[in-house]
């Protein structure tokens, strides 16, 4: 008689920690949506993000568990704790900001205009929008790398900072077309240039090791990357000098934000946004090039 080769359905993918926790997120970010949906309701481009945010989560959530209890996982050509590592990072980032976005523009104390009904609800989905938060963050503590621990590249703290970077970078770059006027001088564009450079390259870092196909690399994938941190260091390091000198100095810009600039339409907003993200990012960088120092690459898991 033939072997079956072990069990067709992996229970642990349900039942271990990380499994409960993957539970919890399809059941909180189905239920936010839901609430939204059917009653809440959302409008323009913030409650847009929020809801794809949301049902985006949703829709991988049910992917990994449905791979994880059926072992489809196997078939597929990517590494697969890479692949889990970086979306659950990326799914914790744009959890907490749908949780503080969603809130912040649509939940009201009162009832009036929207009615009792809309904001109750409102506040229902802002709470479990908060509660999915949490759950995506849990995966990401159960599953990042622990001291001497052999597992995948993307869980280790350096393959993390790699997704908060390139989330951060997205951050700026929204901030740019939103009338960030930095094609007044060419040093601004050379930041662009910085942020733009920097973030193509993390994105195909993280790309390289969720495909795992870093092994077929004909350079050390390892070393790059660190060299590659080193130089995003000194790239951040002269955008968080130049950036600030040409937007805020008198002579360039203008240090204080001006009267009669309009909320929501005006460029000192985004320019501040943009000096503020560009230190998140080289503090983002210095700390990855750090912990690098630490690790060892393993691109089969």
């Amino acid at each position: 008689m033939e072997s079956t080769g072990g069990p067709y359905l992996n229970t642990a993918a349900v039942t271990s920690p990380v499994g409960i926790a993957r539970l919890l997120q399809m059941t909180f970010g189905c239920t936010t949506f839901s609430l939204v949906a059917h009653q809440g309701g959302f409008s323009a481009a913030y409650g847009t993000f929020c809801m794809f945010v949301w049902t985006f989560c949703f829709a991988i959530t049910v992917f990994i568990i449905t791979c994880e209890f059926t072992h489809l996982h196997s078939c597929l050509s990517l590494s697969w704790g890479n692949f889990t590592a970086a979306f659950a990072m990326l799914a914790t980032l744009m959890s907490v900001t749908a949780a503080v976005i969603y809130p912040l523009y649509f939940v009201q104390v009162g009832c009036y205009p929207i009615g009792c009904e809309v904001r109750d609800f409102r506040i229902a989905a802002s709470v479990f929008a908060g509660l999915l938060f949490v759950a995506y963050a849990a995966e990401v503590f159960l599953t990042r790398a622990k001291p001497g621990q052999v597992t995948s590249y993307m869980a280790t703290i350096s393959g993390l900072l790699k997704i908060v970077q390139a989330f951060v970078a997205c951050i700026i770059f929204g901030a740019l077309v939103n009338d960030s006027q930095y094609g007044k001088y060419v040093a601004t564009q050379w930041c662009v240039a910085v942020y733009s450079f920097c973030f193509v390259v993390t994105v195909v870092v993280v790309a390289f090791s969720v495909t795992g196909k870093t092994a077929l690399l004909w350079f050390p994938f390892e070393r790059s990357v660190v060299i590659y941190t080193f130089g995003a260091v000194l790239l951040y390091m002269s955008a968080a000098v130049i950036w600030p000198v040409f937007c805020f100095d008198s002579k360039y810009g203008s240090p204080q934000r001006p009267s009669l600039c309009a909320k929501g339409k005006c460029p000192w907003d985004s320019q501040l946004v943009i000096a503020i993200f560009t230190y998140v990012n080289l503090l983002l960088y210095v700390l990855d090039l750090a912990y690098s120092q630490r690790i060892r690459f393993v691109s089969h898991l």
